[in-house]
């Protein structure tokens, strides 16, 4: 079964993922989107799930429930509002996870 990728986020950063074929769920209240997380991730009809960093950020527990599972990935992505550094801080802690050091990121 072929399985689809979600973005999760405020409404005016989210818009435009629709016209390149990704199914957007916009949502304002970062507690509503933690929910809105746990529903999409447990219908298992998505593999990946792209969360603005606002609401990454506020939705900790529920993201956590996915983070030893294959499938859905949980990524974040900038918002409108501009980018905290969430995304680098993640890929720079599996990289030194991986390797031992942070290979990519190090200055």
């Amino acid at each position: 079964m072929a399985k689809n990728i979600a973005v999760i986020g405020d409404g005016e950063s989210i818009k435009g993922f629709s016209a390149v074929g990704l199914d957007i769920f916009p949502c304002d209240d970062p507690a509503e989107a933690a929910k809105l997380l746990r529903r999409i991730a447990d219908s298992d009809n998505y593999a990946v799930i792209y969360l603005t960093e606002l609401v990454y950020n506020s939705a900790e527990k529920e993201r956590g429930r996915y983070e030893d599972r294959m499938t859905p990935a949980i990524i974040p992505i900038p918002g409108v509002t501009g980018n905290s550094q969430t995304g680098r801080r993640r890929l720079s802690g599996f990289v030194e996870k991986a390797v031992g050091s942070d290979i990519i990121f190090n200055n």
